[in-house]
């Protein structure tokens, strides 16, 4: 057990690095972290290069394995099976996909003019920006463990659910017809070498850093400024775990913003020091990555105005039911 928790420290929460940046900001820039501006420049600095670490790691690994799994022979796994069966390996595909809500829309279209059933790709389309082995391994850094699994297990109810209630209406006459009227070609599964994978996985970090960076430095920025700047008894008042209406407040905010994963995990985090329920952050996290505004905007060129109210009426109702869950029973996993 303590051989875990050393792992743990010095993997994940990385308080080698904690440690050296409190020495560098009281020895070098001779400020005291327990005050706001010490505070500020610890926290940021601190949450940066830990999300910078962990994400080049983690993208490469998971990179490098779906170099194995392109998405023509993932479509033909996918198609083998039906029901919820198949929009539960949906929900995990969209787990190991590292991409933010609009880049998933691109591989929903795909999948769905390859003739999918809608309710694997819309399980997919769910999953993908909400639930990845990146956002886990963060959230345990942050939270812990518990947390985490806790996270995903819920991310992949809401997104098997949300597949298969559309599935269950049958409304594949609310995607656009220029959809199907592109299917995806056939094509020969392509030989790669270890190098080629490598080099793959290489181009997959840098292309996907080079998309979060900048919403990962907002987010430690605008989570540096709740945790050191703005006064306990103002975030409790307005999003206090005894105000009813904090989870929906949380999630509706959310909703227009745009941001990736790691950028709001730092304000997640900053949030629940402060003494927000855990399940408040959660949902405006939630709310941000799966129903961002420019993914909506996308998405209405590829179904009808009926599908998309559907689809965002249902993820928003399931974000505030998971969050009340969570605000009630999360004093369990800490």
């Amino acid at each position: 057990m303590q051989v875990f928790q050393w792992i743990n420290d010095a993997l994940l929460k990385m308080t080698w690095l904690s440690d050296g940046i409190q020495w560098l900001v009281e020895n070098v820039f001779k400020l005291s972290i327990d005050e706001r501006l010490g505070g500020s420049i610890h926290f940021f600095l601190y949450d940066v290069m830990k999300i910078f670490i962990l994400l080049s790691v983690l993208i490469f690994t998971v990179s490098y394995i779906q170099s194995f799994f392109p998405p023509e022979r993932t479509r033909k796994i996918l198609g083998r099976y039906k029901g919820v069966t198949a929009n539960l390996l949906g929900a995990l595909l969209g787990t190991i996909t590292p991409f933010c809500s609009c880049s998933s829309i691109p591989l929903f279209i795909g999948f769905t003019s390859a003739g999918l059933p809608l309710g694997v790709t819309f399980s997919f389309l769910i999953s993908s920006p909400l639930v990845d082995l990146a956002s886990v391994i963060l959230l345990a850094s942050i939270f812990n463990w518990k947390i985490a699994m806790a996270y995903v297990v819920f991310g992949v109810i809401l997104a098997v659910a949300g597949g298969t209630f559309i599935s269950m209406l049958h409304m594949e006459d609310q995607i656009e017809e220029f959809v199907f009227q592109n299917p995806l070609l056939e094509m020969d599964q392509e030989t790669m070498t270890k190098r080629d994978r490598i080099k793959y996985a290489i181009e997959q970090v840098n292309e996907i850093i080079h998309k979060v960076w900048i919403y990962v430095l907002a987010g430690v920025a605008i989570g540096a400024a709740i945790h050191n700047w703005i006064p306990q008894d103002i975030i409790t008042l307005i999003l206090g775990k005894n105000n009813w209406f904090s989870v929906p407040l949380a999630t509706l905010v959310g909703i227009p913003m745009y941001a990736d994963i790691f950028g709001t995990l730092p304000i997640a985090e900053a949030l629940v020091v402060k003494g927000i329920g855990i399940g408040t952050a959660l949902s405006f996290m939630m709310a941000v990555t799966a129903l961002s505004l420019p993914s909506i905007i996308m998405l209405k060129n590829v179904v009808k105005t009926k599908l998309l109210v559907l689809f965002v009426g249902f993820v928003t109702i399931g974000i505030i039911f998971i969050g009340y869950l969570f605000n009630a029973y999360g004093y369990l996993l800490f």
